[in-house]
């Protein structure tokens, strides 16, 4: 060691990044300012200074005394590391250079039997760890360097040590110390190193042996062919790939799953995943199309041997059986063919009869019949199926619905329509749009099988109670055919044709075993259910039914007759009465409304009272926003007319209360104008409403009375009711035709313009 380092004070240059040993030679890039006057100050200490790391958010205690050697305009310096050297107290000069003072640290050339020993391990352990690398002629310039400081200095140039360990073994001055730090550490990495090849070597052989296991199955093969044995699973695929008439695009698809699979082992879990890709690929059935039934006449009198009424739908029916037949006949091209699609959307109450009408036009085609359920389905992969990389991937409802009816033009009744709902899932109606829309389901791809599926030739029937909660785009992809119910006159032709032999049936009964008249089915239409469909009729027809099993079975009688007077004692004390609205509006202030719900038409009893207190409206009966809005305007209006309607402007000075009954079923629509109106008339002017009058409309400020919709539902749920006398607005009297002949004949209509016709025909003179 030179002398004047023992007492030299130097400037400090911090390395932020690395690490200078004694001996080296290294070029520094010197970027910051701290530095640039380290460099500078170097000047005024013969070119040395002293390179001290940064690590950990200190300084090193130990730095390494370099000499500048060359310097350029870009900032390069070129030092050569001279010796280790401690750090001491330093200060900082007027530049702005902190200077330290030093103690060298001399390094003497030992040699002794227990560091040479230490030198021998430490070069045989960086041997092997440089032949793991491949490096392995490095080692030579290693095992060429005597000096046991400047091997063990070596270690800076290791991809193996942190910054961190580096520091530590520049700070670590005593050779034999450092050596050991460094073979315990290098011998770390030569135990990663050997446990890195041993898992690369297992991983080599597994290929290997997997290759050796393909050829030798191969030949297997090959062989099971010469003897005449089974062929193997791709073989198999390939032979029913020439049965099977795919389209060219799915043919390709198809062909080369099957190549993949004959290349792959069957440990392999992509295997069975392929497998079962291609047995729902030829499940499908492709190519495969029923014959339509095309003769007209037939196929109405399938329709009216399964339902009664419902004349428009069949109709309907019939018209697109007589599109296909010109198309047919005339040879129009395919492409015409698929943009005529029809997706018929059949809205109506519960129990009209909408499922099984499916069902008969399947019949009357002569189709398969597939019913795909949507209500309350909230994943879009339950109709485009799912991505195959899912665990449990399979089809769609969709797929899996044509393979059930093994034809590729089935009729497909999509059920409950206006159920479908949504959520972080996805959205199962938007997926429905490609499936419904004829200029693009002919080109359906389904997540799973992603292929196409030409679904053109299926004939789409949705059914929904509403078309409120229908998407619009859905809705308009639809032609919607309303079943708004059945009058009572149908109800016992449907009871007396359909359900009572069914019930009858599932009873246990002979068809001679017991007769019900038509006046008793008569009876239970009329006493027993007010419905719009049937379900409640063929409730009580089945528990008619099983109380006649129930007689036969004891022995009682031999053949039971049920006439009107034995109905009671069948089904018990009538549910329906049909002086209710007589009994309501008994009272001033209360109104018979008709009113559309998810359940059919409906009877509506619309109740104003008033108390003593701060004027303003309370509305009660779970309500919507369309129909508060008519209370607040029915309630403007009358106060707006007070004098015309002869109301005393004192009465007005008080708190009205508007209650619809029934409140736990939500009610809303714009049709209960007029009869809120009537109702705060009739008890502002003490004046009762009729009690044979139903009434519909929604009215304005100024006493307009507003078209509505669903007159035909809301007219038979009046004759169920037994109101004789219905008003309605004008600009609906075109709708009068929907309504059946024989319920017109019981019924007086009173179209309206205004506000004053209502009342003049809903309340009783004074």
């Amino acid at each position: 060691m030179n002398q004047d380092l023992e007492t030299q004070s130097l400037p400090v240059l911090p390395l932020r990044n690395g690490v200078v040993f004694p001996h080296m030679v290294v070029t520094l890039r010197i970027e910051t300012a701290e530095g640039k006057t380290a460099l500078a100050a170097s000047a005024r200490a013969d070119d040395r200074l002293i390179l001290v790391p940064r690590v950990g958010g200190r300084y090193a205690s130990v730095g390494t005394v370099a000499e500048v050697q060359q310097t350029d305009d870009e900032g390069n310096v070129v030092v050569s590391g001279i010796a280790r050297a401690r750090v001491g107290s330093g200060s900082t000069d007027n530049a702005g250079a902190l200077w330290v003072e030093i103690e060298p640290y001399p390094e003497v050339d030992v040699h002794d039997e227990a560091l040479d020993d230490l030198v021998s391990e430490y070069r045989a352990v960086v041997t092997e760890v440089l032949d793991h690398r491949g490096v392995g002629a490095i080692a030579d310039r290693i095992l060429g360097i005597e000096n046991a400081s400047q091997l063990a200095d070596l270690a800076v140039y290791s991809p193996d040590l942190s910054l961190e360990q580096k520091v530590e073994i520049l700070e670590t001055l005593d050779v034999r110390e450092r050596l050991g730090k460094l073979l315990v550490w290098m011998r770390e990495v030569l135990a990663d190193l050997e446990l890195r090849r041993r898992v690369r070597d297992d991983a080599a052989e597994r290929i290997d042996k997997s290759q050796r296991d393909y050829l030798l199955r191969q030949q297997m093969e090959a062989i099971k062919k010469e003897l005449g044995e089974e062929a193997g699973a791709a073989d198999s695929y390939r032979a029913r790939l020439e049965e099977t008439a795919f389209p060219e695009k799915v043919k390709e698809a198809v062909t080369r799953e099957i190549d993949r699979l004959e290349r792959m082992s069957e440990q392999s879990p992509e295997h069975s995943w392929i497998r079962t890709w291609l047995d729902t690929m030829f499940d499908l059935p492709w190519g495969m199309t029923s014959d339509d039934r095309l003769d007209l006449n037939e196929a109405w009198a399938v329709l009216d041997a399964d339902h009664t009424g419902l004349h428009d739908v069949k109709e309907r029916i019939v018209e697109h059986l007589a599109v296909r037949k010109l198309r047919q006949e005339r040879g129009l091209n395919e492409e015409n063919t698929r943009q005529s699609g029809a997706i018929l959307l059949l809205v109506g109450p519960p129990g009209v009869g909408k499922t099984s009408l499916g069902e008969s036009v399947a019949r009357a085609l002569g189709r398969k019949f597939v019913r795909v359920a949507l209500g309350g389905i909230r994943d879009e992969a339950e109709v485009r199926g799912h991505r195959r990389t899912y665990v449990g991937a399979r089809p769609g409802r969709i797929a899996r619905a044509l393979t059930e009816a093994q034809t590729m033009n089935p009729v497909f009744l999509l059920d409950e329509m206006d159920k479908v709902g949504n959520d972080w899932r996805g959205d199962p109606s938007s997926a429905l749009l490609e499936v419904l829309d004829p200029a693009q389901n002919h080109t359906f791809r389904d997540h799973y099988l992603e292929v196409d599926l030409d679904l053109s030739d299926v004939l789409f029937i949705a059914t929904a109670n509403v078309v409120e909660t229908i998407p619009a785009p859905l809705l308009d992809r639809t032609e919607v055919i309303r079943l708004d119910g059945y009058t009572d006159e149908e109800k016992v032709a449907i009871a007396r044709d359909h359900l009572l032999p069914r019930q009858i049936r599932l009873a246990g009964l002979e068809p001679e075993e017991i007769t019900v008249t038509e006046p008793a089915l008569r009876a239970v239409v009329d006493r027993y259910t007010r419905e719009a469909g049937v379900r409640s009729l063929e409730r009580e027809l089945g528990k008619l039914s099983r109380k006649a099993a129930t007689k036969v079975a004891r022995g009682e009688d031999v053949h039971i007759e049920v006439g009107p007077e034995q109905v009671s004692e069948f089904l018990g004390k009538p549910k329906v009465w049909h002086d209710e609205a007589k009994d309501r509006t008994d009272v001033p202030g209360v109104a018979t409304g008709l009113a559309v719900t998810g359940s059919g038409g409906d009877v509506l009893f619309i109740e104003a009272s008033a108390t003593p207190g701060e004027q303003g409206l309370t509305l009660t009966g779970q309500l919507g926003d369309v129909m508060k809005e008519s209370a607040m305007i029915a309630l403007s209006y009358v106060e707006a007319h007070a004098s015309e309607l002869g109301i005393d402007e004192n009465a007005l000075k008080r708190r009205f209360h508007v209650h619809v009954p029934a409140g736990a079923i939500p009610k809303d629509g714009p049709s209960a104008g007029v009869t809120m109106v009537t109702a705060m008339t009739s008890l502002l002017t003490g004046r009762k409403v009729r009690s044979d009058v139903g009434m519909t409309g929604e009215v304005t400020l100024q006493g307009k009375v507003l078209p509505i919709g669903g007159l035909k539902q809301k007219v038979l749920a009046a004759h169920r009711a037994g109101l004789t006398q219905v008003v309605f607005p004008q600009r609906n009297e075109i709708d009068l035709d929907d309504i059946p002949e024989s319920v017109r004949e019981t019924i007086t209509f009173h179209p309206v313009e205004s506000i004053d016709q209502v009342l003049e025909l809903a309340l009783e003179s004074t």
